[in-house]
């Protein structure tokens, strides 16, 4: 008999796990020679978390076999070597560790390789974990077992600079410069702190690092010399407190807005998936433009969704450096003038939410569509505005007779929205109802704004179950198929987010989703082809959307946009594909006639990542399917 694991140990083990990599996540941002390593061994680790949380929290009824408990006890062990790793080179000598970089850099090696081998020994497919985080973990697992050959690339320049400083009695100061930058010592307090760290060094190390620690010594010195040479006063106790004031530490690039070049106070994410401060990429999108900054590409949408890592990452970070956190902005109550929402508009604002409350329907129509403008003019009004107590009289106006007013009323919602703590005052209105019957009742312009108020309100996860149950997909759909290129449009980015949640997406499929979308997939020329892949990919993870694609004759297209398409559609329509064929052998064999090795073949080259590993395993499925089709011929001779 084979022992098993009670859910109640597997528990105990899987939240040490879930600790560990939270414990490592939350570790200080490296600042040495080290960074690039340090970073890249962290961000992989960060990503293993869904898996230990999800089986944590899943049955614990379960039984786990013993071989997944090897791999579990393999993993937690080299976890938390890798936890001491990190946390001793966050805290030693930067000079020492840039000095001993192949001997750091191979004991980076040592636990990738150590983390890949505890990876390899847990069967994925005997774990009871969704096929979204079962994705990510072997997207994970391949990124270990590809590191494990390929080391860190020397730093060719550190190499020659560490090489000239040590050699020369008075080196260049542009080197000493490029230097003190690499290993971010750039200030008294930096060297004190080198100091403390080379001190501890000389306690602990054995006598046949005496030799080396002379030389850190002397490139501490050299390095001293010149952050003094470049402030003079920065010797006395207040030149050092000067020079830590005047000199604030380098922000990371990922920290900074691409806009303003600022530290972030508020980061929010744009639908190409990059970062902004949010009153910068509102400034932005106020102005008119339709693409993100960064990247040109065409913004799916407007919705701006907050980005809470990256915003408790820059506090962690700020609280690390000594750097005053950011202020959030505050109510227009405390706001001065000179402010962008200025004392006219909160007058405005009052005198218009006395029309609404009290108006005729010609008054009330006229309040809404200003308050629309003003809603839509700057991230200050849209607070001033809600705070005003606009919020609830404007979703009374979304059962108004009247089709102008009931535009306005929810084009203002739409704008109001964006505001985060906007969001839940709406909800907390008892909108969601009323914004799904302008949806299906509206004029066109209405509808189309209802659908994207459900989107930016579907941003908080809790609101995709509402908005589903209110019985927005049908409404949607309908939409997908009547609306305006952009009503089409703000009818799939709802639909997609909507369909992140579970539950939505038996809903999408038992409306009726799957048709109208195989119709705009094979219209290359109505501009919906990346918004139908992507629902179908995340329906296709769903038992009841593969049998309705399947029922489409989706192969053929699939095909054709793995053969012709832009990369993220040619991945998307791999894991509908794969999706298919993994779960039914008639869809294998449909696409094994279609010609799909060819093209998967070429896909496994050229793919993304993801596209890679699907078209991967189907060219298997394809094989082993070629294999019992021989077989079978040969038995019948």
């Amino acid at each position: 008999m084979i022992m098993g694991l009670t859910g109640d140990s597997k528990g105990q083990l899987l939240s040490q796990l879930a600790e560990l990599v939270k414990e490592i996540s939350g570790l200080p941002e490296c600042r040495n020679s080290c960074k690039k390593m340090h970073g890249t061994l962290v961000r992989r680790i960060k990503l293993l978390s869904p898996l230990f949380e999800e089986l944590r929290d899943g049955n614990e009824e379960s039984m786990v076999k013993i071989e997944e408990i090897k791999g579990f006890e393999l993993l937690k062990s080299a976890l938390d070597s890798t936890k001491k790793l990190l946390q001793s080179i966050n805290e030693g000598s930067k000079l020492y560790q840039a000095l001993q970089k192949d001997q750091v850099a191979y004991k980076f090696q040592q636990m990738t390789e150590t983390i890949e081998a505890a990876l390899s020994e847990i069967p994925y497919d005997k774990l009871d974990i969704s096929e979204e985080v079962r994705e990510q973990i072997e997207l994970v697992h391949a990124q270990f077992r590809r590191a494990k050959g390929r080391p860190e690339s020397p730093d060719l320049q550190l190499e020659h600079d560490l090489s000239i400083v040590q050699k020369e009695k008075d080196p260049d100061p542009a080197i000493l410069k490029r230097l003190s930058d690499k290993l971010q010592l750039r200030t008294i307090n930096d060297l004190t702190k080198e100091s403390v760290a080379l001190h501890e060094l000389v306690i602990t190390s054995g006598e046949d690092t005496g030799e080396r620690i002379e030389e850190i010594a002397s490139l501490l010195k050299k390095l001293k010399d010149f952050v003094l040479t470049e402030n003079p006063e920065a010797d006395t106790s207040e030149g050092e407190k000067g020079l830590m004031k005047h000199r604030s530490p380098v922000i990371p690039d990922d920290f900074r807005c691409p806009i303003s070049l600022e530290l972030m106070k508020d980061p929010v994410i744009v639908s190409t998936g990059q970062t902004y401060e949010r009153s910068c990429i509102q400034k932005w999108l106020d102005a008119g433009h339709k693409t993100c900054p960064k990247t040109q590409q065409t913004l799916l949408h407007t919705a701006l969704t907050p980005n809470y890592v990256l915003k408790s990452l820059i506090a962690l970070w700020c609280e690390s450096n000594g750097v005053e956190l950011p202020k959030k902005q505050g109510t227009c109550r405390s706001r001065k003038a000179g402010s962008s929402a200025s004392d006219c508009d909160r007058t405005a604002i009052i005198a218009l939410l006395e029309k609404l409350a009290n108006g005729n329907s010609e008054q009330q129509r006229a309040a809404a569509g200003e308050l629309r403008l003003l809603a839509k003019r700057n991230a200050d009004n849209r607070v001033c505005i809600a705070e005003a107590g606009a919020i609830p009289l404007l979703v009374e106006l979304l059962s108004c007779t009247d089709p102008r007013t009931q535009e306005h009323a929810v084009t203002a919602l739409l704008n109001l929205s964006i505001n985060d703590s906007n969001k839940g005052t709406i909800v907390n209105a008892g909108a969601i109802p009323d914004i799904v019957d302008v949806l299906k009742n509206g004029s066109m312009e209405a509808r189309e704004n209802a659908a994207a108020t459900l989107f930016s309100l579907s941003v908080i996860d809790e609101n995709k179950v509402a908005i589903g149950a209110a019985g927005a997909i049908p409404a949607l759909i309908k939409l997908l198929c009547e609306g305006s290129p952009r009503g089409k449009k703000d009818a799939a980015t709802a639909i997609f987010n909507l369909s992140i949640y579970q539950g939505n997406k038996a809903r999408a499929v038992r409306a009726g989703i799957v048709p109208p979308l195989m119709r705009l997939l094979k219209d290359a020329g109505g501009g919906m082809v990346d918004e139908a892949l992507a629902i179908l990919a995340i329906l296709a993870s769903h038992h009841e959307g593969r049998a309705a694609i399947g029922q489409a004759d989706p192969i053929p297209v699939l095909l054709e946009v793995i053969r012709t398409g832009s990369p993220r559609n040619r991945e998307n329509a791999a894991a509908v594909l794969w999706s298919l064929c993994t779960s039914n052998l008639e869809q294998l064999k449909i696409a094994k006639d279609f010609g799909a090795e060819e093209a998967l073949k070429d896909l496994s080259e050229t793919g993304t990542d993801r596209a890679k590993r699907k078209a991967g395993s189907i060219l298997e499925l394809l094989q082993q399917l070629e294999v019992k089709e021989d077989a079978v011929s040969l038995s019948s001779l």
